[in-house]
């Protein structure tokens, strides 16, 4: 199979590196093809890159820019009934995401855990999937959701063996997980609020702007994909974009739309109270505070918020750190739900998740 990557990036440069650690005699993937934002290089198939120590140079020795519909053009001259070809996306970019379709008509598998162009506009989401219908050509986006977790892949069995999925409830933001981790333990007491937030972004869990994890719209998109992978298999709403979620976002309204993280976190301290208020009451009630995210397939209902739970429930005592943790709750895997936890977030585990989809195709 012939491999083109486009972002090379901390994930892509992590999936370039596991690609290539798959010794070239058993390998069944060329990698003909590297993008970056500003270089482009397309090899001949009997040269394609070999070296996890040279794909770099290789790249930035190029003086060609990217230019995707000449890339489209080229791949597609190789495809043939003995050869695949297949690129993968590891930017999150909406401009490389609206290329899919024409990449699926023309024969191109993709690959990707740009979550995009499936939990975007619904009119980009149903081209896809009729250009692959159309093509043969085959999407796949586990780490989208849950990064290297079986989370997609799990859900589409579930579907296509006829099991009835009823609700779909997880932590699926492992920036919110660690957030409430550690600000909610079952104790009503603990650090503050914006001293959890602030330690976070300090490790990296966060955007640079703790705002733009805070609005819960990576929850809504993860949704989104989630409601849309199950289609008509359960009675939910149709979502034009992951902005139809119903999700409660945490920044305070008096610190909407203000520019910087910076002066965010300055000002978060102000609403300490309101946090610790409710950390307090779920205490009281012998719970802890989650931020998760539900597809309801009996109430219909897609949704994202902050929620309460027992202390013995799964959500309380399984997690640590910025893992993930997702329930299916079917008519097969009742009344106790099928559960998939772990690292939902990092390079290495959504790395992983994308040469994982690579694989099925061969």
């Amino acid at each position: 199979m012939l491999v083109a990557v486009v972002g090379v990036g901390l994930v892509g440069s992590e999936f370039i590196h596991q690609l290539l650690s798959i010794p070239t005699e058993s390998s069944p993937f060329r990698l003909i093809s590297l993008s970056s934002s500003s270089r482009s290089v397309f090899l001949d198939p009997a040269q394609a890159i070999t070296s996890t120590a040279k794909w770099k140079s290789i790249l930035s020795a190029s003086n060609e820019k990217p230019n995707f519909e000449t890339l489209t053009q080229k791949l597609s001259a190789l495809i043939s009934s003995s050869t695949k070809v297949a690129i993968v996306d590891n930017t999150s970019s909406e401009d490389i995401a609206a290329l899919y379709p024409v990449w699926l008509k023309a024969g191109i598998n993709v690959i990707t855990p740009n979550k995009k162009a499936y939990s975007g506009d619904l009119g980009l989401y149903e081209r896809i999937v009729s250009a692959s219908n159309e093509s043969g050509a085959r999407f796949l986006n586990e780490s989208t959701v849950g990064a290297g977790l079986p989370v997609i892949s799990t859900l589409k069995e579930l579907v296509a063996t006829g099991d009835k999925v009823k609700k779909i409830e997880g932590v699926f933001s492992g920036t919110m997980s660690y957030i409430f981790n550690e600000f909610s333990t079952g104790s009503s007491e603990g650090p503050s609020f914006s001293s959890v937030v602030s330690v976070a972004r300090e490790k990296g869990y966060t955007e640079p702007h703790p705002a733009d994890d805070l609005n819960g719209f990576d929850v809504a998109r993860k949704l989104t994909i989630l409601s849309r992978t199950i289609g008509s298999a359960a009675s939910l709403p149709s979502l034009q974009s992951f902005a139809s979620v119903q999700t409660a976002s945490l920044i305070p309204a008096a610190l909407e739309g203000i520019p910087t993280g910076d002066e965010f976190l300055q000002r978060l301290p102000e609403f300490d109270s309101d946090f610790d208020k409710m950390r307090k009451e779920a205490s009281e009630e012998g719970m802890v505070l989650r931020f998760v995210g539900v597809v309801d397939g009996v109430k219909g209902e897609v949704k994202a918020g902050l929620e309460k739970y027992p202390t013995s429930h799964p959500f309380a005592t399984s997690l640590g750190g910025s893992d993930n943790i997702i329930m299916f709750h079917t008519e097969r895997y009742s009344p106790r739900p099928l559960i998939v936890q772990g690292a939902g977030a990092g390079a290495a585990v959504t790395a992983m998740g994308v040469l994982g989809d690579l694989l099925k195709l061969v």
